[in-house]
């Protein structure tokens, strides 16, 4: 089952089944991607044309935050349960064997990050790091080629990290890349993950609001989708039957 989230369209699975979906395209042996867009990208993706032709394109888009969730349901396609990029990264750490890749954040944090991911999940091998800041991806592109990681954890920040996945898929010979923002930084632990009663309760948002207040810029945007939701949500319901 897919959902429609005012034009974005998403996989419609549990957590467990993205990642059994995501060890299956690494299994196929291809170059694939995964996004896991919040509201906020969706949002951004009504006047980016590449951002939503990046969207479109991905093997897998997974909903990022309640607002999805909650979007969803108001539009009459209810999705099972959010899967955020990094829950999902963890899991995936959990039950993955092979070679990883830690593409984003500032510089020394995937390092720190592939440093935590030796001392708790040994099954893992981290075949390499870099940092967010490059313009140019194409000595990115060769490097993971040369590194030919299974998994590869892009967290590049939006639009940045959906565009180069797409791109990417283009020219690596394989390799399952996936979306995960700014989950580098939680796993390294330069930013703390909210604890489990604010997630629980779908408030990891006003969490991450209240110890990142310059965040209320990009918070100021959920009012307007979730008016653009009712919106549209208002216009099926006058539409006529067939």
């Amino acid at each position: 089952m897919r959902a429609d989230v005012l034009g974005v369209s998403f996989d419609g699975l549990t957590m467990d089944e993205a990642a059994q979906r995501v060890l299956s395209l690494v299994e196929s042996g291809r170059s694939a991607y995964v996004c896991t867009p919040n509201p906020e990208i969706v949002w951004a993706a009504r006047k980016d044309a590449g951002l939503r032709d990046a969207l479109a394109g991905a093997d897998l888009t997974l909903p990022d935050g309640v607002g999805i969730v909650w979007a969803a349901r108001q539009l009459g396609t209810p999705l099972p349960e959010r899967v955020t990029g990094c829950d999902l990264m963890t899991r995936l750490l959990e039950t993955f064997t092979g070679p990883v890749y830690l593409l984003g954040g500032k510089p020394g944090v995937a390092e720190r990050a592939g440093s935590v991911i030796r001392q708790r999940y040994p099954a893992v091998t981290v075949t390499g790091t870099h940092d967010g800041y490059f313009d140019d991806p194409v000595p990115i592109l060769a490097e993971l080629s040369a590194a030919a990681p299974r998994l590869i954890f892009a967290g590049l920040g939006s639009p940045k990290q959906e565009l180069f996945m797409a791109r990417a898929r283009q020219v690596l010979p394989g390799g399952v890349m996936v979306g995960v923002g700014g989950s580098l930084d939680v796993l390294a632990g330069d930013v703390p993950r909210a604890p489990a009663f604010w997630r629980r309760h779908n408030i990891e948002w006003l969490y991450r609001l209240l110890r990142q207040p310059r965040r209320i810029g990009r918070q100021l945007r959920l009012p307007l989708f979730a008016g653009a939701v009712l919106l549209k949500k208002a216009g099926l319901r006058r539409a006529p039957k067939p």
